[in-house]
């Protein structure tokens, strides 16, 4: 049995961490289905920029922005026309998991990250127009996105929370989760919203390396996860979940997100290997994806009760290393990040047009 078949049989869904348009046109992503037990994927905009920019799009854009359409408005077209695709491929994965698995993710501009009204707004737009029943809308986890993750579930719209660091912005994000699923039930309205709350990762070990002695090199960001899977867990058994459960509601799943290793020295599978646990999602790149189908080994589940994680996080504290404080910049640096693909995308479309 391959190792991707494997973790899937133990309850973790590998959902991939990209999409093109020759990716769809090609029948790659249909045999990540079929033989690499990919269940669901993830877009941002990085990716499409990096998609755009092979000038596989060219003559589409060409096309669109003859029509009159602005760089923002085109892009969103495209998106829109490849997430369909891609979330009609996993459609009968969906209805079979009953809204479990299956679901495909768009993006909102990321530059509305800290306006929670202007947010909530392209949320609905979005994916009405998407009109798709698994595609979840993309919302970042910084205080203003709590308020629009809230609202947004509150108003039916799927949601995928992103740009979540540590065990408290997981908890702030699964309660705003809650909160709109306590009003949906509040009004008569079906609890059942599905969701997901991504915990970026190899970041953490990224900026923790260059600061602390070789012996903690790379045990940071799996000493993170397992404190966010211990806060998942804890609240997956909470009283408060349990009259939501008991109401119809479902679990907002919690989704690893940045699994690719970044420092040459570690194992190619490294995070994917630590992250394996039931009723999570791990979104994986290709390259990640092909290694571990081809090499990789399923590690030993994590443990409920975060296992050793506050003895490493204690290490970390004690070289110097202010685990919130860094959660936090990660989370800003993160947006910015996403910022800056977004006007890199929105430039190479621009460009694309005048060429």
């Amino acid at each position: 049995m391959r190792p991707t078949e494997k973790l899937h049989q133990e309850g973790q869904s590998l959902w991939l961490d990209n999409i093109t348009r020759k990716m769809l046109d090609s029948g790659q992503l249909a045999r990540y289905v079929e033989q690499y037990s990919v269940t669901g994927l993830t877009s941002n905009p990085s990716i499409f920029d990096q998609a755009i920019a092979s000038g596989d799009y060219d003559a589409e854009i060409h096309d669109k922005a003859a029509r009159g359409m602005d760089a923002e408005a085109l892009f969103f077209d495209l998106a829109i026309e490849d997430l369909r695709r891609a979330a009609d491929l996993f459609l009968p994965i969906h209805e079979r998991t009953d809204g479990v698995d299956g679901w495909v993710s768009l993006e909102v501009s990321p530059l509305l990250a800290h306006d929670a009204k202007s947010t909530i707004e392209a949320a609905k737009m979005l994916y009405q127009r998407a009109g798709r029943p698994n595609l979840f809308i993309k919302i970042p986890g910084t205080t203003e996105g709590r308020v629009a993750i809230e609202e947004t579930i509150a108003a039916g719209v799927p949601v995928n929370v992103t740009l979540l660091f540590s065990a408290n912005q997981y908890r702030g994000a699964a309660e705003a989760y809650m909160r709109g699923i306590e009003r949906r039930i509040a009004s008569g309205l079906s609890p059942r919203i599905g969701s997901v709350a991504s915990a970026f990762m190899s970041r953490w070990d990224k900026a923790a390396n260059p600061l602390v002695p070789p012996e903690l090199h790379n045990r940071l960001a799996l000493a993170v996860g397992r404190d966010i899977y211990r806060s998942y867990r804890q609240l997956m058994d909470s009283e408060r979940w349990l009259r939501l459960e008991n109401a119809g509601a479902r679990m907002q799943r919690l989704l690893w997100a940045s699994t690719s290793t970044k420092d040459p020295s570690a194992p190619d599978t490294f995070y994917v290997h630590g992250l394996g646990a039931p009723f999570t999602v791990d979104t994986i790149p290709d390259k990640t994806l092909r290694a571990f189908f081809e090499h990789g080994e399923v590690g030993e589940e994590m443990p409920a009760d975060g296992g050793d994680c506050d003895a490493v996080l204690a290490q970390f504290k004690a070289a110097g290393v202010d685990v919130d404080a860094l959660a936090a910049k990660l989370q800003e640096e993160g947006a910015e990040a996403f910022d800056a693909s977004w006007r890199d995308l929105l430039d190479h479309i621009e460009r694309q047009v005048k060429s």
